[in-house]
């Protein structure tokens, strides 16, 4: 005996393909349905509305076809309440938690949606009945180590629903001009043009701009131009480890990165050595800011973001000589650090470095515009796989990226 559910599908379902995925989705997993109701919007901004009744072989077969088209914005018709579990102790969640994605979520309590704060993916969903400022019911995300005896966890998604990225008839949407993912193949000048449109825009509407910045940065002599972006406002935020901001300061105190001369390319003699020398003079300073201030830095990104007071977190790795002071080094403490970043930010910047790529854009929400930048294509391939679904890529130098960013940026600005 067959099972079904009736489900509701609304916005722009055509354009953003939401609608050709659930019945894909439908198909693949064994199931079958029939259209039950289709309002499409007449015009480029209006919104259609899809009414789907899918039926099943058995209940298990259900639940899966459900779950696929609950993470393409399907709700059930008439939805029930959110379902909540009291977290058993500290940091253990209830068995068959909801585990987030990225997009902006609502759960259903006391028969009203309600957003839920601070959204990314891999977390578990807790709700307040009474934690918002007038008293009212309030819904955020936790990471797991978070999670406290008590807490009233969401288990089941029937409650929730979720809002992927959409694009209205007749719009470029969200970064538009790089719709498509990945690409070594664009006309690098006009595409970086086009992010130096788009982070200019940002700093002229008061958004946040969050730079992720690898070693790369400085050993292809690009922190020259990325220090004059900050030292210009166009950075508000950096998120690096401590390689990236070794090497920017070895380059300042030594003019090496890594024992190499960056713009002769060659190698001093005991330059090998300059990356751990730089390390012991900044512990001996107390800290890159008072390295700065004692005049043993006087050049360079972590200079400019200490003379501009644009705030670093610095997340340290089992790799990591000495470290720095200024670096963090419990990954948790680290994790939380960047998280508050991600949650500021705009328009994030990631410069050659996969790790740090994936640890920040698996803090961001899908709504955050996300631009990722390496030689290798299996670095922002990679960070797609992980469901930064917003995260566009180009497959460029990074050497030849900043800088020419940094022109373009500046050259606007003077106009």
């Amino acid at each position: 005996m067959s099972v079904e559910r009736t489900v509701e599908l609304e916005g722009h379902i055509i354009d953003s393909g939401r609608m050709q995925a659930c019945f894909t989705a439908v198909m693949d997993l064994g199931g079958s349905f029939e259209v039950e109701a289709f309002d499409v919007g007449k015009h480029e901004t209006d919104e259609s509305y899809c009414r789907l009744r899918v039926t099943a072989a058995d209940d298990v077969t259900l639940r899966e076809i459900l779950h696929e088209l609950h993470q393409n914005g399907a709700v059930l018709e008439d939805p029930p309440n959110v379902t909540l579990e009291p977290a058993p102790e500290d940091r253990v969640v209830p068995s068959g938690f909801y585990s987030t994605t990225n997009h902006p979520t609502e759960v259903r309590y006391d028969d009203a949606w309600i957003p839920v704060e601070h959204i990314e993916m891999d977390c578990a969903i807790v709700l307040e009945p009474e934690g918002g400022p007038d008293g009212d019911p309030r819904a955020y995300t936790k990471v797991l180590n978070a999670i406290e005896s008590g807490d009233l966890v969401a288990t089941d998604e029937s409650g929730i629903r979720v809002r992927p990225p959409e694009r209205p008839r007749g719009s470029d949407g969200p970064f538009g001009f790089m719709q498509g993912g990945i690409s070594a193949e664009r006309p690098s000048e006009s595409t970086i043009r086009q992010v130096a449109d788009e982070l200019v825009e940002t700093a002229e509407n008061g958004g946040t701009v969050l730079v992720v910045a690898g070693p790369a940065v400085i050993h292809s002599g690009a922190g020259e131009a990325l220090a004059r972006l900050v030292r210009e406002g166009y950075v508000d935020a950096l998120s690096a480890g401590n390689g990236f901001a070794t090497h920017d300061l070895e380059r300042s105190i030594y003019g090496t990165s890594l024992g190499m001369d960056v713009e002769t390319l060659e190698h001093p003699r005991k330059g090998h050595k300059h990356h751990i020398w730089t390390i012991s003079e900044v512990i001996r300073e107390g800290g890159i800011a008072e390295a700065v201030e004692a005049g043993t830095v006087t050049e360079g990104v972590m200079y400019e973001c200490v003379e501009n007071d644009v705030p670093y977190v610095l997340a340290g790795s089992i790799r990591d000589d000495g470290p720095l002071p200024d670096t963090i080094t419990d990954a948790v403490e680290a994790q939380n650090a960047i998280r508050e970043q991600a949650r500021e930010a705009d328009l994030v910047l990631m410069l050659a470095t996969l790790l740090h790529s994936v640890a920040v854009g698996n803090c961001l929400p899908s709504t955050t515009r996300t631009v990722c930048v390496d030689i290798n294509p299996a670095t922002v391939t990679q960070l797609l796989d992980r469901g930064s679904a917003q995260a566009i890529g180009m497959v460029t130098d990074i050497g030849t990226f900043v800088p020419t960013l940094a022109d373009f940026v500046l050259e606007s600005d003077a106009e």
